[in-house]
């Protein structure tokens, strides 16, 4: 168990850092929008160039800051039996989604899109749009954020089956439940 608990850190030190890069991708896409409607607007300039940046900024911030939002536990839930369940029942209710619906599905979509971005870096594809981008960085994305996530969810099953065998406290792992207020 130890061995997989190192395994647990460093998949969950990677995706801090990769989380850190989706927070400043928001800050750059709010900075590119920004600029581009004050060159849009202010000065009458304009270039798809800008528009795809500001896209390829939200793209990383999803792909890259969905598996960080697993490490941090803030994912969205199905609160209908989760929070009525004590902490070892949400254990289990977690192994079972990331084993039966998260490994496999993202596992799925991984391979799916890994000839997607494949596809585009080895035809050079760019946008059609005049002033358009190269595509691949973008396409990139995708089979990079959900292989992150295949490694995620196998570190928040080794924290939870850790946490089920007692030990507590060699397991870094965020299990409070907050139900949403709205």
């Amino acid at each position: 168990m130890a061995l997989l608990l190192a395994f647990s850190r460093g998949v969950d030190w990677m995706n801090d850092k990769f989380g850190r890069v989706a927070d400043w991708c928001v800050l750059l896409a709010c900075a590119v929008s920004a600029g581009n409607a004050l060159s849009r607007y202010g000065f009458n300039i304009s270039s798809n160039g800008w528009l795809e940046v500001q896209w390829y900024f939200f793209a990383a911030v999803v792909m890259l800051g969905a598996s960080y939002t697993l490490y941090r536990n803030e994912h969205v839930r199905v609160d209908l039996v989760f929070g009525a369940l004590g902490e070892r029942g949400r254990l289990y209710v977690d192994i079972f989604g990331i084993v039966v619906f998260l490994l496999p599905g993202m596992i799925l979509l991984a391979w799916m899109t890994w000839p997607y971005f494949l596809d585009s870096l080895l035809r050079e594809e760019f946008s059609p749009a005049p002033g358009g981008l190269i595509r691949w960085p973008a396409k990139l994305l995708m089979p990079l954020g959900f292989f992150l996530l295949v490694l995620q969810g196998l570190s928040e099953l080794v924290k939870r089956v850790a946490l089920l065998q007692g030990l507590r406290r060699e397991v870094d792992v965020v299990t409070e439940y907050h139900r949403p207020e709205q």
